[in-house]
């Protein structure tokens, strides 16, 4: 009973802490190589992923990418087992490229997108649990450059375009040649606070 109830407490305790804007989870680790205001040129070293991709729009995809990836870190795996949450949740358009002088940088007529977990730096590709659910994929991704711009607020699909339309002037401008479309990375939970929200757009380059 007494251990129930602390496992409640902290649970709620975790929650107060999201909506004000502490963070608890773990982060993708990177270096910067560059800062202009909002914006860093950062290097990742090569991340373990699990992606699902969405059949549904903006709206929709949210929740049933989040809940299907979450399953899969919460026990959903042949080895039943539970993982940390690592950040940030990345999201993408699943569509056609279009040319780098549009605003956007994919289109939207495929009607799906993806999302990914990062998964904890302990786990390597053969040690990772095998996800029961088939729309789960795990995927190693290589070391990269990429471009960053950070905002608080709202992540709605709206914003992401303004903030990758933003992001890839910059670096036309700078002469950066990008290397693949937008995605959102988001750090924090949908109940958090807007204006206390981690909210970034990152673009690969070279």
């Amino acid at each position: 009973m007494i251990k129930t109830l602390g496992q409640t407490l902290l649970s709620i305790f975790l929650a107060g802490c999201s909506m004000v804007g502490i963070r608890n989870s773990a982060e993708a680790a990177y270096t910067v190589i560059l800062q202009d205001g909002d914006i860093e040129i950062r290097a990742y070293q090569p991340l373990l992923i699990a992606e699902t991709i969405i059949d549904a729009d903006y709206a929709d995809s949210g929740s049933i990418g989040f809940n299907r990836l979450a399953g899969y870190i919460f026990g959903n795996n042949r080895q039943q087992q539970k993982m940390a949450m690592t950040t940030p949740v990345y999201r993408e358009q699943q569509g056609e490229k279009i040319a780098m002088t549009a605003p956007v940088l994919q289109q939207k007529s495929a009607g799906q997108w993806r999302m990914a977990f990062v998964m904890p730096p302990e786990y390597a590709l053969s040690t990772l649990p095998e996800p029961l659910d088939p729309l789960v994929e795990i995927k190693q991704l290589p070391a990269k450059k990429v471009a960053v711009l950070g905002y608080s607020g709202s992540l709605s699909e709206e914003k992401i375009n303004a903030m990758a339309n933003e992001l890839s002037t910059w670096l036309s401008r700078q002469d950066y040649k990008i290397r693949s479309s937008a995605r959102s990375a988001a750090y924090d939970p949908p109940w958090t606070i807007p204006a206390l929200r981690r909210n970034e757009v990152h673009i690969d380059i070279e």
